[in-house]
């Protein structure tokens, strides 16, 4: 039996010299998310490098909702993102854990930092905060309020908390460095006030942690050894450390920051594609163009080929656009050996063969994939009148079009080679019907020969089949890295979806459509699993060539 490989990345390099020097016995790890929206691809990288460090170093990794913000959180999210890790294939360890879980501790800290003269309750509303703070090129200043003594500031945060200040009229501040580099470090906010019930809390509290000042505490609490974040935490890990350095917490765990994705034409920032749920530019978290884990699952993404992508673009300390090309290639790559093939006309035209009889059907009998036969036969129906794609027909012959033209021979998938003879157009000018007549008699090597040098197309009987629904997917913006832009919203892609109605074989069925299947020459589809329609809804998982177009 072959020996697993283990990954190797400087996050794994840390702690295999942490475990030989004895620094930790035990790895920790956890996921920690902010229950303010759906999961996407950027966490499912966090999600597989720290559930897969706990397996592959036989440790454990929490699950843990930092839920500090009552105004943004909600039990909803929690129960989506559970959901995605245990789709993921993902186990947490124990029960899942809550920031508010230690909501009584992290007020004990705040009162201590106030004691060490290292808090103050601070009274400037949020733009003078802001203006005090100063920026990259300009130092901060002091607040007005930073000397106030220890007991006046133990006095108005015990105010704070019984909720004797309105919302936005004072919060408690570190008392650290207005004049840091560091902007983090220039006093940073550790408690506010809001009057919101909390989905975990109820009512108990009307302060709460900030999330830097509770996620250190968390970390600590639950004695994680290596607290793994993007590197836009860099600065944050100064914070970090000085919060756990300052209160009488006895474990110590150590911040490491790695890149973050930064996908090609799409947005991976939670604010951002909140923006574009809220306004109904997509279809809510789950729509198929979203980058969300629930959004690729609805396309018919599998949990095995975003695993596959997050350990294909691995770990680095660098950030770089990664090409969407990579995640196409990892579900393509698992569904070229799985998914079953059928066939389905997705823009149909009419096609005579004028030589059968009205009553004509020939049963076909063919293999549900070429390359693996134990995945049994399927029996498609030849009759006298097909539907073929619109794409598939040209009135104009051209040497390098393989597809059907007037007075050129073409291969109907699994069956005869057929030559177009006349068309008919409607009113308006468009292809109506096209006739054509089959070759019923032919050797088989010679036939099979000749389709070397003539195109093949695929086909659906016009009396057996099933009507269905095709979703075609774009990317949603037309700038390669809308996520860097303000105006992200200016880029849009107006062509993101498109729609068609068409026909599939009636050989399809219930237990068919629970997985992705390749629709022969089109590409990888899933059938949608919120669809209330009478007819079936495909959503495109990704192409299988780029040159087949709908016409």
């Amino acid at each position: 039996m072959k020996k697993k490989k283990i990954p190797s990345n400087f996050i794994y390099k840390i702690i295999n010299k942490d475990l030989c020097t004895k620094k930790c016995i035990k790895i920790r790890t956890r996921f920690p998310p902010e229950p303010n929206g759906y999961l996407h691809l950027g966490h499912a990288k966090s999600i597989c490098l720290n559930f897969q460090i706990a397996k592959n170093f036989q440790g454990t990794c929490n699950l843990r909702f930092d839920d500090t913000n009552p105004k943004t959180q909600h039990k909803k999210y929690i129960e989506a993102i559970k959901n995605d890790i245990k789709w993921l294939r993902f186990q947490w360890y124990g029960t899942v854990r809550y920031a508010s879980d230690y909501f009584d501790k992290i007020y004990y800290f705040a009162i201590e930092l106030i004691k060490k003269n290292l808090a103050y309750v601070e009274e400037l509303s949020s733009d003078e905060i802001r203006k005090y703070r100063g920026s990259l090129t300009k130092i901060g200043q002091n607040s007005p309020y930073r000397d106030r003594s220890i007991q006046e500031n133990l006095y108005l945060f015990e105010k704070m908390r019984n909720g004797n200040f309105t919302e936005g009229s004072a919060c408690l501040r570190a008392k650290i460095d207005m004049k840091s580099p560091f902007i983090i470090m220039r006093d940073p906010i550790l408690y506010r006030i809001r009057f919101r019930s909390h989905h975990h809390t109820k009512n108990k509290w009307c302060i709460y942690p900030t999330y830097d000042f509770s996620h250190c505490i968390s970390d600590a609490i639950e004695e994680i050894t290596h607290s793994l974040c993007t590197l836009e935490f860099q600065d944050n890990r100064q914070l970090y450390n000085w919060i756990l350095k300052n209160v009488s917490i006895q474990f110590l765990p150590k911040q490491y920051e790695f890149s973050r994705i930064n996908l090609e034409y799409t947005v991976m920032s939670k604010r951002k594609l909140k923006i574009l749920v809220k306004n109904n530019i997509v279809d809510g978290w789950d729509d198929p163009r979203m980058p969300t884990i629930s959004g690729l699952r609805r396309r018919g993404y599998t949990p095995s080929s975003i695993r596959a992508f997050c350990n294909l673009i691995g770990i680095t300390k660098q950030n770089n656009i990664i090409d969407i090309s990579l995640l196409e290639s990892c579900i393509k790559k698992e569904l070229n050996v799985t998914a079953i093939r059928f066939m389905a006309v997705i823009n149909p035209v009419l096609l005579i063969l004028e030589n059968l009889a009205d009553t004509y059907e020939k049963v076909i009998e063919v293999f549900n994939h070429p390359n693996n036969h134990n995945m049994g036969k399927r029996k498609i129906f030849l009759h006298k009148k097909i539907y073929i794609d619109r794409s598939d027909f040209s009135e104009k012959q051209n040497i390098l079009y393989k597809r059907l033209s007037l007075g050129k021979k073409v291969k109907l998938r699994h069956s005869y080679v057929i030559i177009a003879n006349r068309i008919e157009k409607n009113e308006t000018g468009e292809i109506k019907t096209i006739f054509c007549t089959c070759y019923k008699k032919y050797d088989k090597n010679s036939e099979l020969k000749d389709s070397n040098k003539i195109g093949v197309i695929h086909w659906v009987s016009a009396k057996n089949n099933i009507p269905a629904e095709f979703r075609f997917y774009q990317n949603l913006f037309t700038h390669v890295n809308p996520d860097n832009i303000k105006d992200f919203l200016s880029f849009l892609n107006p062509n993101s979806l498109k729609i068609y109605h068409g026909v599939i074989e009636n050989s399809i069925t219930k237990n068919h459509i629970k997985y992705p299947i390749q629709f022969e020459r089109i590409g990888y589809f899933f059938a949608d699993q919120y669809n209330n329609n009478k007819n079936l809804i495909f959503n495109l998982i990704t192409h299988l060539s780029k040159k087949w177009k709908i016409v």
